[in-house]
């Protein structure tokens, strides 16, 4: 007699996805939590932390203008270098969709890729040996004659360049996946209606183009709201972002709850923006979907 089969045990949602939730839960949410409860604690040079709960690490960031025109900062330096990363990233990610070759595509790819496999501190070193008065780029100026400060190390300028070379890949890579799936037979379809190239990408492309533009947006914003090998090392130590400041806090000045308190409000405003602006370009491709 044939054998009946066994049944097969019953994958249930649950248990497909409670080892992901058991290792975000122990891994992400619990370090968080205590982070936040710390950040209610009252700091005290000599005991460090003394368990309470008290605003004033909150009120401290509040009363306090430094702390302040560090988070503004932070904010029109990584909205600076996310709206540079788009707008040279996009001609990039078409440009490899539309005309490259399949065989310099593979050879351009490789090259934007290549730069994710090296360390963020690796590559922000490299700059330093660019960007530098002694550097590559000081040499070239004084073959054609500048002997002036080059000026772009420890300035606002420097990092702005140090955080586009780290974003710039992920921007295109995003752009690139969204492009392709794109239908090239819709700006064929608008040529031959009489639609200019530049027609035909705001027209078409564009629109169908957002939900890749606003992902990759969103994460060069966040990686760039939170950089810290960037600032440090091109920036040097006059130069204030969050991330830094928070690691100062906590690593330097030993005072975790203010430092945890720095750490949230970087958090907060970084999910307040990414929300506002994702909602704002949802509702206009939904109108555009229309």
């Amino acid at each position: 007699m044939n054998e009946q089969p066994k049944p097969r045990p019953n994958m249930t949602a649950p248990t497909l996805l409670g080892p992901a939730t058991i290792f975000v839960v122990l891994g992400l949410l619990a370090p968080l939590a205590l982070m936040f409860r710390n950040s209610f604690n009252r700091y005290d040079p000599r005991e460090l932390m003394v368990s309470a709960f008290t605003l004033e690490n909150y009120a401290r960031f509040f009363q306090d203008e430094f702390y302040q025109e560090v988070l503004f900062r932070t904010v029109w330096i990584s909205a600076l270098s996310t709206l540079i990363c788009l707008v040279a990233g996009f001609p990039l990610a078409y440009f490899l969709v539309r005309q490259a070759s399949d065989r310099l595509k593979s050879k351009l790819l490789i090259l934007i890729i290549v730069p994710l496999l090296i360390g963020n501190a690796v590559r922000t070193a490299a700059w330093m040996l660019i960007l530098n008065d002694q550097g590559m780029l000081a040499a070239l100026l004084r073959m054609f004659g500048y002997t002036g400060s080059v000026g772009l190390m420890y300035s606002t300028t420097g990092v702005v360049i140090g955080l586009v070379s780290v974003l710039l890949p992920f921007m295109v890579i995003t752009l690139h996946s969204v492009l392709e799936s794109i239908d090239r037979n819709l700006e064929d379809a608008a040529a031959s209606l009489g639609a200019g190239h530049l027609t035909a990408l705001r027209r078409i492309v564009l629109p169908l183009a957002l939900p890749g533009i606003l992902a990759g947006t969103l994460l060069c914003f966040i990686l760039s709201m939170n950089a810290y090998a960037t600032p440090v090392l091109i920036g040097g130590p006059k130069f204030h972002m969050m991330a830094p400041t928070v690691y100062q806090q906590v690593s330097k000045a030993m005072n975790w709850p203010f430092g945890s308190a720095l750490a949230f409000i970087l958090m907060a405003v970084t999910l307040a923006l990414t929300v506002g602006a994702s909602s704002i370009v949802q509702r206009r491709y939904r109108r555009w979907a229309e």
